[in-house]
């Protein structure tokens, strides 16, 4: 007895088109420019836990408290004893309060740009009108922006608490203005730095770690070479060991064009001739993190 075979089914037979609704977007492209822009304000908003969970606005909120909370106590010791003059310079307030900086730069680089790179989710910046120039841009001038912040903050507290003290308008001027120049070199230098290290790797405790290292051993190993060589008299080497920490090249900096106080041993900080280097190497610095950054997110974005 013949058994019958249902005839073979082509693969084309079962193909369906369903109308699911889909429609072209025919609203404004706002292009590149608006993608840059808001990377930036969410960057920027991210390093202070703005739009995030209350755990991550802890350490960033904590910090910048504690950076404008001495600026305060200096205010209201002038005003009370009807000071002359601040107890700190503008100029030397960042540099006493390094730590505090530095912290800050360890835990938001990392922040800024490890989940990016620990989740791959850079080649989908890349897939949008966004390109790598734009990332790297927006993410270096977000952290800048929140260095500047955190620095400029107590400044303004201790130039707004000398007006009130009724201490000479156009010293504390001055002085605010410098402190100013200051902080925007600090901020720069830093900002790329920290990027550059903590896009090494996508671990966000690894470039925290790294990040400390080297702002911390660095400075601590130049004061200390510093120290030696002012002790033995040879003071001519203090302002050349200088250039091999980022927050002593920015005390020289200061030190030698903005008539700050240096934190050099023996308070001896470089000469003009010795402060354009300083400027050089802190120029070539920022642009060097520049580089090496967008060479690191072309290979990533490939």
């Amino acid at each position: 007895m013949a058994v019958e075979h249902p005839a073979p089914t082509l693969p084309g037979d079962q193909t369906r088109i369903h109308n699911i609704g889909y429609r072209s977007y025919d609203g404004p492209r706002l292009g590149r420019s608006y993608a840059r822009r808001s990377l930036y304000s969410q960057s920027l908003r991210g390093a202070y836990g703005l739009g995030r969970s209350v755990k991550s606005k802890v350490l960033p909120m904590l910090l910048f408290v504690v950076m404008c909370v001495p600026a305060a106590i200096m205010v209201a010791v002038a005003v009370a004893t009807k000071a002359n003059k601040l107890p700190l310079e503008y100029t030397g307030y960042a540099v006493v309060m390094q730590a505090v900086i530095s912290l800050f730069v360890a835990s938001q680089a990392p922040q800024s740009v490890s989940r990016d790179l620990r989740f791959k989710t850079v080649p989908l910046y890349f897939s949008r009108p966004i390109e790598t120039a734009d990332y790297v841009r927006a993410k270096f001038a977000a952290l800048a922006s929140a260095l500047f912040v955190l620095t400029a903050a107590p400044l303004l507290v201790l130039y707004v608490g000398a007006l009130l003290a009724k201490l000479d308008f156009a010293d504390q001027t001055k002085g605010f203005a410098q402190g100013l120049v200051s902080v925007t070199l600090l901020s720069l230098l830093f900002a790329g730095l920290g990027l550059v290290i903590a896009a090494v790797t996508p671990r966000r405790g690894f470039g925290i770690a790294a990040v400390i290292a080297v702002l911390t051993i660095s400075y601590g190993a130049v004061s200390t070479l510093q120290a030696i060589a002012d002790a033995q008299g040879s003071t001519g080497a203090t302002p050349w060991i200088g250039l091999f920490s980022p927050i002593t090249l920015v005390d020289g900096v200061q030190s030698a064009f903005l008539g700050a106080s240096s934190a050099f041993p023996g308070g001896i900080g470089p000469s003009q001739g010795e402060g354009v280097v300083y400027v050089l190497v802190a120029l070539g610095l920022i642009a060097a993190s520049y580089g090496l950054l967008m060479r690191r997110y072309r290979k990533v974005g490939l």
